[in-house]
């Protein structure tokens, strides 16, 4: 008769938990951190344990705060602004009393977006567009063709508005094209992929369509080994994510954008996909010296339709999101007030021992 396996002990349960979970005393004090709150609050647990809950983060709430401090109940805020090592996060919390150990307290921290609880509002709210976009096709087809027979009928003095239309109808299916592209459910197929070449050719592109009038720094960890992406689908998103960081740096003298990468040594994110969990160790980041996304707009950067720009039209960022799930990777927005800078963030899974393409 076999034996039962052992179970693990509870700190490796804890260190396998996609979340950030912090055990605090009585006094208020971190006593113990999981490796996802390490990545969350940007510093190790060495460093962690000893200190004040409220001298690692700040709650922008000062209703949450006082109840976090003064509650022996169970708490749950969502969507909470908090603050961490000068950085403005926005996170889900809970906090929860230990049975049988008065003031001791387990506090959960996860980004918000970070669970794919939304994804199947998400999938309707991208399945829309291409709804629509199949809609307008037909029509649009038709007024093309309309307006190249008025062309040939046309006086010289009216052949610029029947080209008006053409155009304007020409433009407008380009951004049903796009549409369907956010919509669309066609399967990525992932195989290792250098990280570093895929950016090289991306700022290549951005390079060439616009010259040299914003600096691209480039600050890569050359030790990194492959991920785990679609290389085309990779480099659309480095494309657009980089263009945005030139356009918004062409807001401000001397603007500079910045694409980092780094391995995150062992602190890493969590996505919980196919009822599996992926660890994602491999950072990079677009970093940009512009004067940020407009607040009201931030919490909706991602959403199709949402734009900060005068004639932006909202789908390139929710494509980016769209694609980099697609991969099994994360992606999100910060905005650091105190340095000027804006910065997105995706984290990849690394590639399986293999060839890297």
């Amino acid at each position: 008769m076999n034996q039962a396996a052992e179970a693990p002990d509870a700190r490796t349960q804890l260190a396998s938990v996609v979340f950030a979970i912090i055990l605090i005393d009585p006094a208020g004090i971190v006593r113990e951190a999981n490796p996802a709150a390490e990545e969350l609050l940007g510093s190790s647990a060495v460093r962690l344990v000893g200190r004040g809950l409220f001298d690692i983060l700040l709650i922008a709430d000062p209703r949450i705060a006082e109840a976090l401090r003064s509650t022996d109940g169970q708490m749950i805020a969502r969507g909470l602004a908090i603050e961490v090592a000068r950085r403005e996060r926005r996170v889900n919390l809970t906090c929860s009393p230990v049975a049988g150990d008065p003031g001791w307290r387990v506090v959960t921290l996860s980004e918000t977006g970070q669970e794919d609880e939304d994804r199947d509002a998400e999938r309707i709210e991208l399945r829309a567009p291409t709804v629509l976009a199949h809609e307008i096709k037909n029509p649009l087809a038709a007024i093309r063709g309309a307006s190249q027979l008025l062309t040939r009928r046309a006086t010289a003095r009216d052949r610029p508005l029947t080209q008006l239309i053409a155009t304007e109808v020409d433009r407008i299916a380009q951004l049903v094209d796009r549409m369907q592209q956010l919509g669309s459910a066609a399967t990525v197929v992932s195989s290792p992929c250098n990280l570093h070449e895929a950016i090289r050719n991306a700022v290549g592109t951005v390079r060439t369509s616009r010259g040299n009038d914003v600096e691209i720094v480039e600050e890569f960890d050359p030790s990194l080994p492959p991920v785990l992406a679609d290389r085309a689908a990779l480099e659309q998103i480095l494309i657009n994510l980089i263009a945005n960081a030139c356009d918004a740096g062409g807001e401000v003298a001397s603007p500079r954008v910045v694409v980092r990468t780094r391995f995150t040594g062992g602190l890493v994110f969590n996505a919980i996909r196919l009822g599996k969990v992926t660890r994602l160790p491999i950072e990079v980041s677009v970093i940009d010296t512009g004067p940020g996304i407009d607040p009201a707009l931030r919490e909706h950067v991602f959403e199709p339709f949402v734009s900060s720009k005068p004639q932006g039209q909202g789908l390139g960022l929710a494509l980016v999101r769209k694609l980099v799930r697609d991969m099994g990777g994360r992606i999100a927005h910060e905005r650091d007030d105190r340095a000027g800078l804006t910065l997105f963030r995706i984290n990849l899974p690394v590639a399986p021992k293999g060839d890297e393409k």
